[in-house]
């Protein structure tokens, strides 16, 4: 036989269930938003054996979601070059995306990074270039329009 609970025991019971509610809610929001955050951040395609020895040329194609490391791998360029022309430290700084980079440093434009990382490659492109047709033995670089 079950003892009778007085009104006491009753409300403890009752406050505890809500506790357990409210924090089952909580980290299921918590980790629903995670899970779509991370939707977000899919990983690159991987390259195609056609690709393997071209260098990158069109900078438009750089997006958003693209780390530096990334980039420096796509075109060819050291990442070096690029953390200094940014003007910001290499450490700490290789796992973020352009997007975050830039909401960390530049909050309040916008974009900019990501413009500064164009510009930067467009530069750094022709010396890249010159190298690949020094150096014998590398694969041809297409033709750029």
């Amino acid at each position: 036989m079950t003892p009778k609970l007085n009104s006491q025991q009753r409300a403890v019971i009752i406050g505890l269930i809500v506790i357990g509610i409210l924090t089952v809610g909580f980290f299921g929001l918590r980790t629903l938003h995670a899970f779509r955050a991370f939707r977000g951040h899919r990983p690159p395609p991987p390259p195609s054996a056609a690709d393997a020895g071209r260098i990158e040329t069109d900078v438009e194609l750089i997006r958003d979601w693209m780390t530096i490391p990334f980039i420096s791998r796509m075109y060819h360029v050291p990442q070096k070059k690029l953390f200094d022309a940014l003007e910001i430290p290499r450490d700490g700084n290789q796992e973020k995306s352009l997007a975050q980079l830039n909401e960390e440093y530049f909050p309040q434009a916008g974009g900019i990074l990501m413009e500064k990382v164009k510009a930067t490659v467009l530069a750094l492109l022709p010396n890249q270039l010159q190298q690949m047709e020094v150096n014998p033995g590398t694969p041809d670089v297409p033709n750029v329009p």
